[in-house]
């Protein structure tokens, strides 16, 4: 899930590069701890806009981090890059990388930043959070689910495989993801299907949990909803009209952020998607 950190006493002064670990400190109930958050870290609205921004989340600033004097930085190890952890541990900050890939993983990362901040893990965010994901889980037992296309970016067309955070969600909230078994291919061409794939030996350490796929072999998957997230590509109308063409498939419109946002409201958000996928089943 990450590179686990101990702390000798619990963090009061805490810089997250990560928008969905400070909106996680903020629903914690430790606003006041947060000295530090990217431009992206917008969440929660009318909250979060006091804190001093720091940069974006693969361009942060380190000496302006640094200036914060931190005793803790939340950092991803997808949002955000391996430079600028290297900086922040040659400046001898402590820092905590996160690299969920599933709801469990997510859960998990919030009760290890409560931890890091000294907060019960009884806390009203995390009971809330335990609850609605119970619930669905309940619903997801109840229901046939949804064969489901979820892209996330249009020019190159996008998905994801199943070791992602993304499809583990749409799972709970009743989608089968129909490209969880499709790695991203190397090079561009094999992924397009047109050259043959390097072999594992020659990509070791290359992600291959974002394919890039062509509208035809979306077709031959069948999905039966295509799934369209507001971010991090805006999916509109224009998108919509390319992806009606598929027959038997019909699409409709979800946030992104409660799809892909792994805070303590993710249950909140599965539970929205949820119930998109149940008024797509009428």
């Amino acid at each position: 899930m990450g590179r686990e950190v101990r702390l000798a006493r619990p963090a009061h002064r805490v810089v997250s590069l990560v928008p969905s670990e400070s909106e996680t400190v903020v629903m914690l109930g430790a606003l006041d701890r947060l000295v530090g958050r990217t431009d992206y870290c917008v969440e929660p609205r009318g909250v979060i806009e006091g804190v001093p921004t720091v940069g974006g989340t693969k361009d942060a600033r380190i000496a302006d981090v640094i200036a914060r004097a931190p005793d803790l930085v939340l950092v991803n190890q997808e949002e955000n890059t391996p430079q600028i952890v290297r900086a922040l541990e040659a400046a001898s900050i402590t820092t905590h990388v996160s690299f969920p890939k599933t709801v469990e993983d997510a859960a998990l990362l919030v009760r290890e930043i409560a931890t890091m901040l000294g907060i019960d893990l009884a806390c009203d965010a995390i009971t809330t959070m335990d609850a609605q994901l119970e619930e669905a889980r309940a619903r997801r037992a109840a229901r046939a689910p949804v064969r489901v296309f979820c892209p996330i970016w249009m020019d190159p067309l996008m998905t994801i495989h199943g070791e992602t955070f993304l499809s583990d969600a749409l799972d709970l909230a009743g989608g089968v993801n129909v490209f969880a078994d499709r790695p991203r291919r190397y090079p561009l061409a094999a992924d397009l299907g047109a050259r043959e794939a390097l072999p594992a030996s020659a990509i070791a350490g290359r992600d291959t949990r974002y394919p890039r796929v062509t509208l035809e072999e979306v077709a031959a998957r069948a999905p039966a909803l295509i799934v369209l997230p507001d971010e991090p590509h805006p999916f509109d109308a224009k998108d919509a009209r390319v992806f009606s063409a598929i027959e038997g498939a019909r699409v409709i419109f979800v946030s992104g952020r409660d799809l892909s946002w792994y805070s303590p409201r993710m249950g909140q958000g599965v539970l929205a998607i949820a119930d998109a996928l149940d008024a797509y089943r009428g």
